[in-house]
């Protein structure tokens, strides 16, 4: 079938567009703008022909029933954007390690850490975080190191706990990680180690849902999420990270994200790394 086929084997009308992106919006809090459409075509679409649907009308019509629960999740999985990689912005890392991690290990009173990777998508992010975690702090029984990965979408959460990847994403890995924290899985593949899945929890979770877990965190990565959410939601969310954040507490978001306009509770330390103050 050629492309201009796939894109109109299912008519999408603005009634079932609209309805989409209300449903995206009350499911994830993600605002869906005209420009998406064709993203929301080419996603969805995959969907239609799996379930042998003949047009976006019925297959609203679905997400909309009472039976239509395990779609709306199907169709958030779809919807989700997981670009990511192993290191991204490695300036975040640096300073996780040379400034956070290094302020931690200087005061005595504390060998708590605890960092929350919220919108964690396959996985390299956190176990980025576990990797530089091990590097800096060692793996001895003196601190009680645990990271937080969660994401909206289930299957890059069930991905992203198995660690299993292809080698070639490892390029942006050092070789002395690569040999520290890799293993080979099979032909082309490689599986994270045991030294650092131990030290991360992955579940799924909506971040506009209640959060089941107490907190406080030192820190929380928070990257290329809030892109997608409207400006009240950004400054509720960033108000309740604020609330899950210690005193000082940092938070790292996206490239192309900022606080400005929207929380008051962070100062900005440069390079999209912020720092709680009330």
């Amino acid at each position: 079938m050629s492309g201009l086929q796939q894109r109109t084997q299912f008519p999408l009308g603005e009634g079932e567009f609209s309805t989409i992106v209300r449903l995206v919006r009350e499911e994830t809090g993600i605002v869906l703008s005209a420009q998406k459409r064709d993203l929301v075509y080419g996603r969805l679409a995959k969907r239609l022909r799996a379930m042998g649907l003949s047009d976006f009308s019925e297959y609203c019509e679905l997400l909309e029933s009472e039976d239509g629960e395990a779609e709306r999740r199907n169709m958030v999985n779809a919807i989700t954007t997981n670009l990511t990689g192993f290191f991204r912005e490695p300036h975040h890392f640096e300073f996780l390690g040379d400034t956070v991690l290094a302020e931690l290990k200087e005061q005595a009173s504390t060998s708590r850490l605890r960092i929350w990777s919220a919108g964690c998508s396959s996985g390299e992010e956190p176990y980025s975080i576990a990797m530089t975690v091990r590097d800096k702090l060692g793996a001895g029984p003196n601190w009680d190191a645990k990271i937080l990965a969660t994401d909206i979408d289930t299957n890059m959460v069930a991905h992203a706990k198995a660690g299993r990847y292809d080698a070639s994403r490892l390029s942006t890995v050092s070789a002395e990680y690569r040999r520290r924290f890799f293993r080979k899985a099979d032909e082309g593949h490689v599986v994270a180690a045991d030294d650092l899945k131990e030290l991360i929890t992955f579940n799924p979770l909506n971040l506009f849902d209640p959060w089941p877990m107490r907190g406080p965190f030192n820190v929380i990565f928070c990257r290329n999420v809030v892109i997608y959410f409207s400006k009240d939601d950004q400054r509720s969310l960033f108000a309740r990270y604020a609330d899950f954040l210690v005193p000082g507490g940092w938070l790292f978001v996206g490239h192309s994200e900022t606080l400005y306009g929207v929380s008051d509770r962070f100062r900005h330390l440069g390079r999209t790394i912020y720092q709680k103050v009330s």
